[in-house]
Formats: C-alpha cells, structure tokens, sequence
C-alpha cells in the first residue's frame, strides 16, 4: 500500500477510535460522587443510631425509669390524680417463676390515664416477681403472668391516687391516697403517685421500692403479716411497712436474701 493511503487510513482509524472510546470523567465529577457516596453513608449510619436508641428504650430493665416518666422539660415525674376509672389489662401469658409448688397466676391492670403503658408495667411487675430474691426463692410456690380471669388467683393494679384510696376504703383500709393496699378479694392496688416517685428519703433507687411495693402486698396476698424492723442499720424485711419509715432500717425490697427468707419480729 502507497504510502499517502497508509498514513490516510491511519488517521481515520485514530478519529473512530477517539470517538468510541468512553469520554474520561471529569476530575470534579469523581469527587462529587464521592461526595454523594459518603453523603448516603453518613445519613445511613445516622438511622441506624437513631434506631438503636428506640431499642434502648424499651422497657426491659425493671429498675429504670420507664420514658412516660420524663414527660416535662425540668425531667419532674407527672403524677396523674386521678385517671379514667377504667383499667386495661396486659394481654398475652407470662413464663412460670419458680422452680417448685403450685403455681399461682394473677393479672395485671393499669388505669386508663395515668401515661403507663400496661405492657411496660406488666414486664416489671414480672421481672420482680420472677426474681431469684423473690418469693418463689425456696421452690415452695411458682408464678404465672396470665391476661384472662379465668383461674387467676390475683390481681395487680396500678390505679391513680384517688382510684386506690376509693378500691382500698371496700376493705375499710385508709391510705390517704398516699399508700398501698391488699384487699381480700385477690386485689393488690399499686398507688401510682408511689410507683412512679417512691417515698421521701427512702435511700435506695427507685427499682429497690419498686421491688419493696410489688413484694410487700403480694406477700400479704400469700398470707404474710407486717414486721419490725429487727435493728438499726439491718436491712428491712420485705413486711415492714417500709413506705411509712424505716425505723432505722436500711431499705431492702425482697423477701430473700442470700438464698434465706428474711424475717423482722411480728408487728
């Protein structure tokens, strides 16, 4: 082949490769897709975190402060007075506690109102219940979560203030609107002002008087009296009335302790 055709030939097979080669991206392109990609990276991320603090939400541990509870700017606790009257109750049955005897099973209630999701109490009155300090302690009983009435031998209800002094005064009980109370007909009433304050000057966490109030009048639904606190700086038996002062006492919410069941002298 001449010469001229060679270099002519050439030349077109340049011109077709340079346009159907891939046009090079532009330097300022590849670092606005980068851009973007550490964007969705950053974002994705973001969500994720925001989902794990919903499950650290949850109420699972009995002993911390439930997030109704936050429910003003200054983080006071609002205590509803008085609610609806009417009580919802947890759905679904709980896994037996206990290692040995019958097996009681009670309900849980909570007042329509009061801004405590029955759920939420129902799992920390379960998680108390089925404690290792608990009653079920020395294999002689076990417990059972159930949401019917059918074959409940109990009921645990979180009522407001005035709805717990209007079901305690049936047993002719006065709390004053201030305490808690066991009636004979299987209710045990959790005043709502103490479950979700405590008492002044307790001395222990809140989950510590929480585990005290649920403990103490299921222990006068299974027969038990009020005790005495046995001596200063000893820890208070389950049955001292613990809300009302500790006579010197140290607070203490269960009926067990160290794998013994814990006893002051009789009031």
């Amino acid at each position: 082949m001449p010469a001229q055709q060679s270099s002519s030939a050439d030349r077109r097979a340049a011109r077709i490769e340079y346009y159907t080669r891939p046009a090079p991206v532009p330097r300022i392109r590849r670092r606005r897709g980068r851009g973007v990609l550490l964007l969705v990276l950053l974002l994705a991320i973001a969500l994720f975190a925001v989902d794990l603090s919903r499950r650290g939400a949850l109420p699972l541990p009995f002993d911390l402060r439930p997030p109704e509870e936050e429910s003003t700017p200054s983080g006071e606790v609002v205590v509803v007075p008085s609610g609806a009257g009417t009580f919802q109750y947890a759905s679904g049955d709980g896994l037996v506690a206990g290692s040995g005897g019958p097996v009681l099973r009670y309900r849980v209630g909570v007042e329509d109102g009061l801004g405590v999701p029955v759920e939420q109490f129902a799992a920390a009155v379960e998680a108390i219940l089925s404690d290792g300090r608990s009653w079920t302690a020395d294999g002689s009983l076990r417990f059972q979560r159930v949401s019917g009435a059918a074959g409940q031998e109990f009921t645990i209800y979180l009522a407001s203030p005035v709805l717990s002094e209007a079901m305690c005064r049936e047993d002719g009980l006065e709390t004053g609107q201030f305490t808690n109370c066991r009636l004979t007909d299987g209710r045990v009433v959790i005043n709502s002002a103490r479950w979700l304050t405590g008492v002044p000057d307790y001395g222990a966490p809140l989950g510590e008087y929480r585990a005290y109030v649920i403990n103490h009048e299921v222990g006068h639904q299974l027969g038990h009296d009020h005790e005495l606190c046995p001596g200063p700086g000893l820890p208070a038996p389950v049955m001292q009335q613990q809300t009302l002062g500790l006579q010197g006492c140290v607070p203490y919410g269960w009926p067990f302790r160290e794998g013994v069941r814990y006893t002051g002298p009789q009031a």
